[in-house]
């Protein structure tokens, strides 16, 4: 096995257990993007077992896959366009977001077809501009309410746009136009049995967000939402999931001089042993992180030199290193360079990093 990813279940275990231990809210265990990386059906029975109650995902194919694993927890899709499989989604009893009334339309005929209430949660715009009713919403809540007798309203949600910024006063704004559509669906006798709105950035830091129910996301799996605005896990006490290691293609020794890699990109300026490890950017490792970061043996971190490559990478060593091919290296993880600095060499979040993970580097679990 040239490369693998560690997940410590253990830790997402713990990491859930921290969060409800900061809320009164019921908590939705978001696992779409296979996990955020981390693999679907361990992370999301882990989820359930740790006292998570709701399971969300994107994507219907994956609400599917959760249920042909047996995972019988409820069950939220909402990144459904129209003419999804939403025949198989009702009759796994998946619930399924609504933003428009066209998509409403289409359920509740195949729903109709089949014999079934659907349960739906309808997805307002409350600011991000992304998802969710925004201008039809008088239309669509008329349309509500006279197919009323059709579904089963089970939950009313948005999504926050800044809420990893704790001192911008958008969420405040956002929090108001969610009340008000609640207050609007409500009065017109509409009354959903959960009411959810918290990522994991307002899971963590605002708790007049948390209302029925928070969905956790990145916290869930021991990372921040923003390193920079609200300081790293530690911040939380949440403990990252993931490690990467990769194995030692080949050591050398190289001189003072030398170049390395494509484009002869970096020069060496002393003599050094080199390792080539067996991973790559198409197993997923940032390209433009190349000569930032490293990796780490026997305690040591090695710096990339030269450009990462589509298989494999060259760290310095250290010209006393004790390393031989066939050693692993960590990639990524506590023991070495974290995914938070991989994410800050290439310019971009965690939450890419972990996700980009090809699936050709084989998940390995483990409970400590």
């Amino acid at each position: 096995m040239r490369a693998f990813v560690q997940i410590d279940l253990s830790a997402i275990a713990e990491n859930i257990a921290e969060v409800r231990s900061r809320i009164d809210s019921t908590v939705l265990a978001v696992v779409k993007a296979d996990a955020y990386g981390h693999g679907l059906i361990p992370v999301a029975r882990t989820a359930i077992e740790s006292g998570a109650t709701w399971l969300g995902v994107a994507l219907l194919e994956e609400a599917i896959s959760l249920r042909d694993a047996g995972i019988e927890a409820p069950l939220l899709a909402w990144l459904t366009p129209p003419h999804e499989d939403f025949e198989r989604a009702l009759q796994l009893n998946i619930d399924l977001s609504v933003s428009s009334i066209e998509l409403f339309e289409e359920i509740l005929g195949c729903a109709g077809r089949l014999g079934i209430k659907p349960r739906l949660h309808f997805e307002v715009d409350t600011g991000m501009r992304r998802g969710g009713v925004l201008g039809e919403w008088t239309e669509f809540l008329q349309y509500a309410l006279d197919n009323r007798e059709r579904y089963s309203l089970v939950g009313l949600w948005s999504h926050f746009a800044r809420a990893d910024e704790p001192d911008s006063d958008f969420s405040s704004i956002q929090e108001e136009s969610f009340h008000q559509k609640l207050v609007e669906l409500n009065g017109a006798g509409l009354r959903p049995e959960i009411v959810h709105l918290s990522n994991s950035a307002a899971a963590l830091t605002r708790q007049s967000a948390h209302l029925s129910m928070v969905r956790l996301g990145i916290a869930m799996y021991g990372l921040s939402p923003d390193v920079k605005e609200m300081g790293g896990a530690s911040t939380f006490n949440l403990r990252p999931a993931m490690s990467i290691k990769a194995q030692l293609h080949l050591v050398k020794d190289a001189k003072a001089g030398d170049a390395v890699g494509y484009g002869g990109a970096e020069v060496l300026t002393h003599d050094t042993k080199l390792g080539v490890v067996a991973m790559g950017y198409s197993d997923g490792l940032p390209r433009s992180a190349s000569n930032k970061v490293g990796v780490a043996f026997d305690g040591q971190r090695a710096a990339l030199v030269g450009r990462i490559s589509m298989d494999q990478c060259v760290v310095n060593l250290g010209p006393d290193s004790r390393a031989q091919a066939g050693d692993f290296v960590t990639v990524m993880g506590s023991e070495g360079y974290s995914i938070d600095e991989w994410a800050a060499a290439a310019q971009t979040i965690n939450y890419e990093i972990v996700t980009r993970i090809a699936s050709r580097v084989p998940r390995i679990y483990q409970l400590k």
